[in-house]
Order: structure tokens, then C-alpha cells, then sequence
């Protein structure tokens, strides 16, 4: 009895101590897994979850915004309190360079400090926090200013972020999983990438020879051992620019692989994604550099699930004026999230979301101001297109950002003075619809089938693929 009583006490101060330290584990969150089947999440008691929540940043911050340099705990405690009076359960925060890592070989101290403060008020609140790998939000040290995808430096340094910052937080329920980078993207010509063309050449066709024999050039055509990077236009199946795009995923694939890598030998439970720019999908490419060459179905292997961004631009700058561009950019939603979804992992939409409540201040002020209703209507069209396909939605911006340069501007759930949007009410109402829902894959009519060797050497033929999808996708309704 006296050893009972003795436990119950030290059980006590420790749960004191928890309380009052920000950092400690407390929390009651289970942890959260890829579910039966595995296109779905579950946490650990067997509850379906559908991760519906925010990208996490405070306006009055500047541009790009300072979440840890300018770290608020009691401000972010009372974000934190609204957002689960919103229905949010999953928030994304960007790790920066200039918070926590600095030095290539450790962390900072400051900046998990912080971290361990954010985890705490997230731990009370119920919310799962979601961080990306590290990014310039807030200033890059020289070692990482160069080719951050493809530079030996940079990936022996991310390794070593990884690593260390899995291990400090293994077993923490109420990390959702780790994003390796916000909307990576292959460089096209750097020293890195010309040198490990170079070798991929050597690696793939082993002289001058066969190279121009595969590229149907004439062999002194070929620069062996300095051949720089193909012409940058619009080629279908061009031999020499399908090499390259294809050497492109290949530089994607070992950064993937090697960060992955890292946070499973440091915590093997942990969940791992990549927060893919909807370019990482070639339904739309303004030009064949724009290729993100993040492709989803070689990526999938190393991630434990898949994230990809989307706005709607398939008619440029989508500003609500025209009636026809909500399904053409709906179409175009659908065409990206169903490829990603084909690698049969859960789907998030870690980004979307578009403006409303006022005008945009941007690109000179041209695009007309729109309503808080017609940005409510374009977000949820966009969970309901996609529901099914993806199982979890991030809206991007839980405050509108004045200082923002881009549709950041006026994205959020709520006004930069705190005032609920009309899209607040709208999320709300669709994440009470998708708590605790068992979503059911997506039962989509018949769709064309999207070339992708083809799309990655000719914009033209994503543009084409594009109107035959937006066909397929008026006739289902």
C-alpha cells in the first residue's frame, strides 16, 4: 500500500512537471498510421483520421514570415485553441535554416526550444503538427545556398538533420510525420547536375558511341565527359531531353531515398512525405524546365505516403470572372490528385486554397477583388472533387498575410484581425462531415490516360491532355 500510494505521488509530480514544462510528453494523441489497406490513416486505437487542417504561420511576421525568430507561445497558444474550435486536427510548420541548423553537423538549441514550446500547446490542444525538412524562411547559411537537390554537401548535411532531429523526437505521438522539403524541385543546370549527367551518361551508355546511336545525333555531336544539358523547348520524346528529364528523377529519387533513410534509422515509426509542387505531375508545365521531376510513382517507394500542392491555374490566374475556368481548374485538380493517388498510398493535399475577402495587391494590383463567399465555394469544390482521391486536406494559410507578395495575401481562414472567413464556416462544416469517416476510394467515370514521357518533353501535350480531361470530366456530371 505504501508502495502504491509512493507511486501514485511520483505519478503526480510528474504529471505537474509535464504540465508546466513546455516540451514534455503529455500527450494524449494517439499515434497516427497508414491505415488497413493502406490509401488511408488510422490512429493507433484503430480510428479512422483524415488529416484536415492548416499551414501554420502569424501575420505581422514579414515576408517570408518568421515563425521562430519571431516565436509568440501565447499568441500561438490562442491560434492553437481556435483552430480546434475550427475542426482543424493536423497543423504544417516550416523548419527554417536560420532557427535550427545552421552548422552542417547540429542543431540549434534556440530554435528546438521553440519547437519543444509548439509541441507542447499543440499536445494540449489535441492537434497533430506536421514539419517540413529545413527551408529559407528565414535566412540560408553558405554551404546551403548552393544546389540544395543535388549538391553532396547539402545531402550529407540533410542527412545529418535528419538523423539528429528524429532521434531528439522519436516517440512523440503528436508529430503527424515529416515533410523532407516544401515543393522541391530538380535545378536544371548547376555544377552538380552537370557533373552527375555526365556520369549517368557514362553509367547508362558507356561511350560517344551509343550515346549518339540512343539520341540518333551524329557521334561528334556528343561532348563525352562535358556534355551540358539539352535545349529547354518543347520536343515530344525528343531521345536527348527524355534522357535528361528521366536523369532529372533519378537526382530526385537518391535525395528522397537517403532522407528517408535517415529519419527510419533514427525513429522507424515515424511517417515520411514530400510536399510535391503540382509540377511534380506534367498535366500543366509552362516549359519542360518547369518539370519539378519529383515523380510520384518513383518517389512512393521511400515515402510512407504521398503530398502534393495544388492552385488553380489552368487558365493562368484564376480570379472567379469566368464560370467555365471553376471546372477547368477542377479538372485539372482531379487530373494531378489522381496521379499521385495511383501509387495506392493515402493522398494529402498538403497546400490549396485560393483568395477571397478583398482585393489582391499583387502583380499590380490586376486581378479583381473577390468575395468571401466565391473563395468558400472554390475551396470546398476543391475537398469534394478530390475526397476519396485524397484522404486529407491543408488549407494554405490560417491568417490572410497583408505582407504576403503573393495569394498569401488573402488565403486564410481567417482575416489578418482574427475575424472568421466565410471559408472558416465552410471547413469547419467539412471537417465535422470527415472526423472519424472511413473515406472510400474515389469512383471516377472513364478518364484519359496521361502520356507521361510525352508531357515532360512537350507542354503542348499536356495542354492537350488537359482539354481531352476536361471532356471526360463534364460528361461524368
Amino acid at each position: 500500500m505504501i508502495l502504491t500510494v509512493l507511486a501514485v505521488a511520483a505519478w503526480l509530480t510528474i504529471c505537474d512537471r509535464c504540465a508546466a514544462e513546455p516540451g514534455v510528453l503529455r500527450s494524449p494523441l494517439p499515434k497516427v498510421r497508414i491505415g488497413l489497406g493502406g490509401r488511408t490513416f488510422a490512429t493507433e486505437d484503430g480510428k479512422p483520421f483524415a488529416p484536415m487542417g492548416v499551414n501554420y504561420y502569424r501575420p505581422g511576421t514579414g515576408w517570408a514570415p518568421k515563425l521562430w525568430k519571431q516565436f509568440d507561445a501565447e499568441a500561438t497558444r490562442k491560434d492553437f485553441a481556435r483552430m480546434k474550435q475550427l475542426g482543424v486536427n493536423c497543423v504544417r510548420v516550416f523548419l527554417t535554416y536560420g532557427s535550427f541548423f545552421m552548422e552542417s553537423d547540429s542543431l540549434q538549441p534556440e530554435g528546438l526550444a521553440k519547437f519543444d514550446q509548439l509541441l507542447g500547446i499543440a499536445e494540449d490542444a489535441g492537434i497533430y503538427i506536421h514539419p517540413t525538412g529545413p527551408d529559407h524562411w528565414e535566412g540560408l547559411p553558405p554551404w546551403a545556398g548552393r544546389d540544395r537537390i543535388a549538391d553532396q554537401r547539402v545531402l550529407e548535411a540533410l542527412d545529418n538533420f535528419w538523423k539528429l532531429f528524429a532521434q531528439r523526437y522519436r516517440g512523440r505521438n503528436v508529430l503527424f510525420a515529416y515533410d523532407l522539403l516544401n515543393e522541391p524541385q530538380v535545378a536544371w543546370d548547376t555544377p552538380a547536375m552537370r557533373a552527375k549527367w555526365n556520369r549517368w551518361l557514362e553509367t547508362r551508355y558507356g561511350s560517344a558511341e551509343k550515346t549518339a546511336q540512343a539520341w540518333r545525333v551524329k557521334p561528334d555531336a556528343i561532348r563525352w565527359g562535358n556534355q551540358p544539358p539539352p535545349a529547354a523547348k518543347d520536343s515530344p520524346n525528343d531521345p536527348q531531353l527524355l534522357d535528361y528529364q528521366h536523369f532529372r528523377e533519378a537526382i530526385a529519387d537518391e535525395w528522397t531515398r537517403r532522407q528517408a533513410a535517415a529519419i527510419k534509422a533514427a525513429d522507424p515509426q515515424a511517417l515520411v512525405t514530400v510536399g510535391m509542387i503540382q509540377w511534380s505531375v506534367p498535366a500543366l508545365l509552362p516549359n519542360v524546365r518547369q518539370y519539378a521531376a519529383f515523380r510520384p510513382e518513383r518517389q512512393a517507394q521511400w515515402l510512407d505516403f504521398m503530398e502534393v500542392h495544388f492552385y488553380p491555374l489552368a487558365a493562368g490566374f484564376y480570379d472567379y470572372t469566368r464560370p467555365e475556368d471553376e471546372d477547368r481548374n477542377l479538372a485539372y485538380l482531379e487530373s494531378v490528385v489522381r496521379e499521385v493517388a495511383a501509387t495506392g498510398k493515402p493522398v494529402v493535399v498538403a497546400e490549396f486554397g485560393w483568395y477571397g475577402g478583398g482585393k489582391l495587391t499583387i502583380n499590380r494590383g490586376v486581378h479583381p477583388a473577390a468575395s468571401e463567399d466565391q473563395q468558400a465555394r472554390w475551396c470546398r469544390r476543391a475537398v469534394e472533387t478530390t475526397e476519396g482521391l485524397a484522404t486529407g486536406w491543408l488549407n494554405w494559410g490560417f491568417y490572410d498575410h497583408p505582407e504576403a507578395r503573393d495569394v498569401s495575401q488573402l488565403t486564410g481562414l481567417l482575416t489578418v484581425d482574427g475575424k472568421p472567413k466565410a471559408w472558416a464556416r465552410e471547413f469547419h462544416s467539412l471537417a465535422r462531415s470527415l472526423a472519424g469517416k472511413r473515406i472510400a476510394p474515389a469512383k471516377l467515370g472513364p478518364r484519359p490516360t496521361l502520356d507521361w514521357d510525352r508531357a515532360i518533353t512537350s507542354p503542348k501535350a499536356s495542354q492537350q491532355f488537359r482539354e481531352e480531361y476536361l471532356r471526360a470530366f463534364k460528361a461524368q456530371r
